[in-house]
C-alpha cells in the first residue's frame, strides 16, 4: 500500500475516533469509504473497519468506565446478543443487497437523531420500562443491531445508542458509555464473522493504532458537557452519520 494511503487512513481514523469517543460512537461508517478505497477488497476492508471500530470502542469504553458512565446491567443483557448477531451478520455478508440495507439503516439513524434531540428525562419514574421490558428490549436491540452491523462491516452504535435512550430508559451519559462498551463485543464478533472472507491486516494495524488513542482522548471530554450539550452533540453526529450512510447507499 502507498505510504500516502496509510497516512490518510491514520489521520482520518484519528479524527473520526476522537469525535466518536466524545459521543460514544465509533463512527465506522464515516471511516469505511476511505478504507474500501485503499483496501485490498471490499470484504477485507469491511472486516478491518469493524475491527478498528472495536479497538476504538475499547479505549473509549475504558475512559467512560473510569468516568462512571457504563450501565453494566444493560451491558450484561445487550452484549451477548450483540455478539451472536455480529457473528451471524458477518457470516451471511453478501447474501442480501447491502445498498438497500444501508439505505434503510440511514433512515433509522436519522429518526434516532430526532428522538435524541427531543429527549426529556422522565419525571417521577414515569416512562421507564418494566424489568421484563428492559431485559427484552436490551436483548432484541443487541441482536438486531449486531446482525446488521456484522453484515455491512459496521458496529452501528448510531442505531443502538438512540434505542438505549428511548427503549431501555438509560440517560444520555449512561447510553454513551454503555454503547462504547457493547461496541467492543460487536467489533470482536464482526471480526470473527469476517475471517472466512478475509481481513486487510495492514489497514487494521494502521487504523487501529490511530483510532485507539483518539477515542480515549475524545471520551475524556464527555463529562465536561452538560446533558443538553451532550444530547445536541449526539444528535448532530447522528445526522452526519445517517447522511453518510444514505450517500453510501445511493452512490455505492
Amino acid at each position: 500500500m502507498d505510504p500516502l494511503e496509510l497516512i490518510s487512513v491514520a489521520v482520518w481514523s484519528f479524527a473520526v475516533s476522537f469525535f466518536g469517543g466524545l459521543v460514544g460512537l465509533v463512527l465506522g461508517n464515516l471511516r469505511l469509504p476511505l478504507i474500501v478505497l485503499v483496501g485490498s477488497s471490499p470484504a477485507a476492508a469491511a472486516g478491518a473497519n469493524i475491527a478498528i471500530s472495536g479497538l476504538a470502542a475499547l479505549t473509549s469504553a475504558y475512559a467512560h468506565w473510569r468516568g462512571g458512565r457504563v450501565n453494566w446491567r444493560l451491558f450484561a443483557w445487550m452484549a451477548p446478543t450483540s455478539l451472536v448477531g455480529a457473528i451471524a451478520g458477518g457470516l451471511i455478508a453478501g447474501i442480501l443487497p447491502e445498498r438497500v440495507l444501508l439505505g434503510a439503516i440511514s433512515l433509522v439513524v436519522l429518526y434516532g437523531a430526532v428522538e435524541v434531540a427531543r429527549y426529556k428525562r422522565p419525571e417521577g419514574g414515569d416512562g421507564s420500562p418494566t424489568r421484563m421490558e428492559f431485559f427484552l428490549n436490551a436483548a432484541l436491540v443487541g441482536f438486531g443491531v449486531g446482525l446488521l452491523g456484522g453484515f455491512v462491516g459496521l458496529i452501528l452504535g448510531s442505531l443502538r445508542l438512540p434505542a438505549m435512550v428511548k427503549w431501555a430508559g438509560v440517560g444520555p451519559y449512561g447510553a454513551v458509555g454503555t454503547n462504547a462498551a457493547v461496541g467492543v463485543v460487536v467489533g470482536i464478533g464482526g471480526l470473527v464473522g469476517h475471517l472466512p472472507s478475509g481481513v486487510d491486516w495492514g489497514i487494521l494495524a494502521v487504523g487501529g493504532a490511530a483510532a485507539m488513542p483518539a477515542a480515549y482522548l475524545g471520551s475524556h471530554f464527555t463529562g465536561r458537557l452538560d446533558e443538553n450539550q451532550l444530547l445536541r452533540a449526539i444528535a448532530v453526529v447522528l445526522v452526519i452519520s445517517g447522511l453518510a450512510l444514505a450517500a453510501q447507499a445511493i452512490f455505492g
